[in-house]
């Protein structure tokens, strides 16, 4: 593997830690200003990204779905990880800001990716050019868009587990719709699942692929 494959593999690498590890401490971070110091007491509050990192999920899974494709079939895969969960008490939160606060902190996450996707989509649209193109500096702000933007749409959706399904839990409880924040509470160990059933079937196409297409072109152009 000579440079000119190499860069591109790092930047996406380090584009998803950023993207994943902020998205997490955006949590801890908006649940720490209504109170909750779970995440800070734990140490989770750190840019460090050793305390953040998850064997599986930020190194194995990213590892199967980039490059086993390469393997297998010759093709790139798409890069999907997560980092460890920053630990949230969400009673504190609810009790000192409300339901609003906790729909606030199941945002957090997408609001960080949406911005970091926003801020490098200026970056890149500003400093690219003929000469800058195969620089590790656009390569690296071209996957910081490209992957916050696909960790915005998914979490967006209401998957269980996922920031999507968190934030409609908590509209339903706001408004006491208590049977959609039950039906959030009980499904959600299956969230993996439709996780794998959406990246790995043509579902992926309406629910990731147009809106992830649709908000690149919208930010790049």
């Amino acid at each position: 593997m000579n440079s000119t494959d190499f860069l591109p593999i790092l930047a996406s690498i380090i584009a998803l830690l950023i993207a994943i590890i902020g998205h997490e401490i955006m949590h801890g971070w908006v649940a720490y200003k209504y109170g909750d110091h779970t995440a800070k007491s734990a140490g989770r509050l750190s840019i460090n990204p050793l305390v953040h990192i998850d064997p599986m999920g930020s190194i194995f899974v990213p590892l199967m779905t980039y490059y086993l494709p390469v393997l297998l079939f010759g093709t790139t895969g798409f890069l999907f990880g997560w980092a460890k969960p920053v630990p949230v008490n969400m009673q504190t939160v609810i009790r000192n800001g409300g339901y609003t606060a906790a729909m606030q902190v199941s945002l957090a996450g997408i609001a960080y990716n949406l911005f970091m996707a926003t801020l490098f989509s200026v970056i890149l649209t500003t400093m690219y050019t003929p000469e800058t193109k195969d620089s590790f500096f656009i390569l690296l702000a071209w996957s910081l868009v490209q992957i916050n933007v696909v960790l915005a749409v998914l979490n967006l959706l209401p998957i269980p587990g996922f920031d999507g399904s968190h934030f409609v839990s908590y509209v339903a409880l706001k408004f006491k719709i208590y049977k959609v924040a039950e039906f959030f509470a009980k499904a959600e160990p299956y969230g993996m699942i439709v996780i794998i059933i959406i990246l790995m079937t043509p579902l992926k196409i309406p629910l990731l692929v147009w809106p992830t297409q649709t908000l690149l072109q919208l930010l790049l152009s």
